[in-house]
């Protein structure tokens, strides 16, 4: 099978959870991956499973609410947040949950992540995908903010996520962290970066992450999991240029995994 082509709801932020379901269906995409957060409707099963259904836009991910502006979203229990989670994805028949590594701070539940991410992933029967982090920068310095570490390719996952936009404020080549994490790679998010300390999440092939070569590297080994597009559309002078971004990043994906059709059935 070839990978679905997704549109994660906060690549249209500020327009709502809603609204990404509408604009993912107008524009062709597979299907949505839903990020837990400050909308409210994003936190609630029924009405997420309704926009599913209204829009007949299958969800194949949920992005548990793990980001530092959501720290308080389903309460400050880590587990409880990824709990809370994997229920969600099976009320909509998502098969992967996203999750960032641990918070330094966050110094109980980093001591137990990968064993307690394999422990949930055996307890639910779904992938919890571990997504790849960064130092973070100021000036000249580098603070290292996540544990156990913020490559998840150094761990022992069963399940990975690759994003883009994160790897290049990293400094790392995607398709090196690819090769490492072979067949634990279960899910991409798609955008771009030009190696700044921001995390740019820019429309892929705007950056200098060589986001066409990482995609036709995954063509080449037949990479089945998620391609979820996860853009930054928030400086888009109106909804024709949010539009646009969201077109040209699902055409991008498509012709560079080699895709002539939608992969939805």
């Amino acid at each position: 099978m070839a990978p679905l082509v997704a549109l994660s709801t906060v690549s249209v932020f500020p327009e709502s959870t809603a609204q990404a379901f509408a604009w993912a269906a107008q524009v062709g995409y597979d299907a949505v991956e839903v990020m837990v957060g400050m909308d409210s409707l994003s936190q609630q099963t029924a009405a997420v499973r309704q926009l599913r259904d209204h829009h007949e836009m299958p969800i194949c991910a949920i992005h548990s609410p793990c980001l530092l502006f959501t720290q308080r979203v389903w309460g400050t229990d880590p587990w409880g947040k990824l709990e809370r989670s994997a229920e969600l994805a099976h009320a909509v028949d998502a098969d992967v949950v996203v999750v960032h590594p641990p918070f330094r701070w966050q110094r109980e539940y980093a001591a137990t992540f990968v064993e307690g991410i394999a422990r949930l992933e055996k307890s639910t029967g779904l992938a919890f995908a571990v997504e790849n982090m960064y130092p973070w920068r100021a000036s000249s310095r580098s603070m290292e903010m996540y544990a156990p570490h913020w490559d998840p390719s150094r761990e022992s996952y069963a399940n990975t996520t690759i994003d883009l936009s994160h790897a290049s404020i990293a400094g790392s080549n995607v398709i090196s962290m690819a090769e490492r994490m072979g067949d634990r790679l279960r899910h991409i998010h798609l955008t771009d970066g030009n190696g700044s300390a921001k995390d740019e999440h820019l429309v892929p092939g705007r950056g200098s992450m060589g986001a066409a070569a990482f995609l036709q590297h995954l063509a080449q080994r037949d990479f089945t999991g998620h391609v979820v597009l996860e853009i930054n559309t928030r400086r888009a002078a109106d909804r024709a240029q949010r539009e646009a971004d969201l077109r040209e990043s699902l055409e991008f994906a498509r012709l560079h995994l080699g895709q002539t059709q939608p992969q939805r059935v």
